[in-house]
């Protein structure tokens, strides 16, 4: 994505007005890319656009792929450069430095890795324009060049979601921002997370494969597409750390890194993150149906009132001194209190 730029698109002698386009949205297709319809890529791409939105925007010659408009047929390839563009500017979006605290895990000249507390929102976007981290870093960082623009995603060279808690680096300088951003696409970094799920998982460790990609049904939520005809590869690896009668507590590596990927695939696999509400995880999945039993989950709920994830581990490549740095966090209360709870009562329902 990159700031308004305004685009001519009118014939020279055309005896109409000039019409000027502004540029919404900018993509440079990556080397691995297969061959895959325009509307389709930008569908992957573009936060809440809808397929049936980007074709009529391609049918108004508002797509474009090398400076060119298409049809939203045309097929992208590895180098193309496509743009979104329309006749009216982008919304300005002012990025409002806000003195929110940061969990400073470590720090240097270069990058920042922090451990984000849950129920903050990365960056700004769609009804989350302030009150982010983004925001965090724009007071943080009020001095650095990079966070001075109205990127909306200055330095962020991956990012959690707003309910998951747990390990980010952020870039200082462009020249971090570059190489961590190219070790994140290439998948060198090292990136675990821990999660309580719904169940017991008949295999102690295993590997999940299947194209994410958002549901046809709900743009809102993602969905494993195993035929691979929508989505982009995902590949996650877990492993059982702890068998908790109805729950199990979960270590996940993620090999690529697609949107709610873990959330995702643990549902694929019949195991949905514990008060996850946006993929099932908010009911009384697995248990006895006594009312005891009932008021101990919803009581587990008020504990962590959100999907039981956190980012654990991470390591990368220092982008200047090309150290192997590796970080590692505690769990956040809300998920031990809850792992505690499960503890208690499976040892009282042994004893019983």
């Amino acid at each position: 994505m990159v700031e308004d730029k305004n685009i001519d698109l009118a014939d020279d002698g055309d005896e109409l007005d000039d019409q000027v386009m502004y540029e919404h949205y900018r993509l440079d297709v990556d080397p691995g890319q297969k061959m895959l319809r325009v509307d389709k890529y930008l569908v992957n791409r573009i936060d809440n656009a809808s397929r049936s939105r980007i074709q009529a925007a391609a049918d108004a010659g508002n797509i474009l792929v090398n400076g060119q408009s298409v049809k939203s047929n045309y097929k992208v390839k590895p180098g193309d450069e496509v743009a979104v563009v329309m006749d009216f500017p982008r919304r300005e979006l002012k990025i409002i430095p806000e003195d929110i605290p940061l969990n400073i895990v470590y720090e240097d000249d270069e990058l920042l890795v922090l451990n984000k507390q849950p129920g903050l929102v990365v960056h700004p976007g769609h009804g989350n324009y302030t009150g982010t981290l983004v925001n965090a870093l724009a007071y943080y960082y009020k001095d650095l060049p990079l966070f001075k623009s109205a990127d909306p995603r200055p330095g962020l060279v991956h990012r959690i979601d707003k309910n998951t808690s747990g390990l980010m680096v952020i870039a200082k300088t462009e020249l971090a921002k570059t190489k961590l951003s190219l070790q994140f696409f290439e998948k060198t970094t090292k990136r675990q997370y821990v999660a309580l799920v719904w169940g017991n998982l008949k295999e102690p460790s295993g590997t999940i494969e299947g194209n994410i990609g958002r549901s046809q049904k709900d743009r809102q939520v993602f969905t494993v597409y195993p035929d691979g005809e929508h989505g982009k590869p995902a590949v996650t690896h877990y492993k059982v750390l702890e068998e908790l009668g109805y729950v199990n507590l979960v270590q996940c590596q993620l090999e690529t890194g697609r949107t709610h990927q873990i959330r995702v695939h643990m549902k694929y696999l019949g195991h949905p993150l514990f008060n996850d509400d946006t993929y099932g995880g908010n009911e009384v999945l697995r248990g006895t149906t006594f009312a005891k039993y009932k008021q101990f989950v919803h009581n587990c709920f008020k504990v962590l009132p959100r999907q039981a994830l956190h980012a654990k581990t991470l390591g990368f490549v220092h982008p200047t001194t090309g150290q192997e740095m590796l970080f590692d966090s505690d769990l956040p209360d809300d998920m031990a209190q809850v792992i505690e709870k499960w503890r208690a009562y499976i040892s009282n329902r042994n004893l019983e």
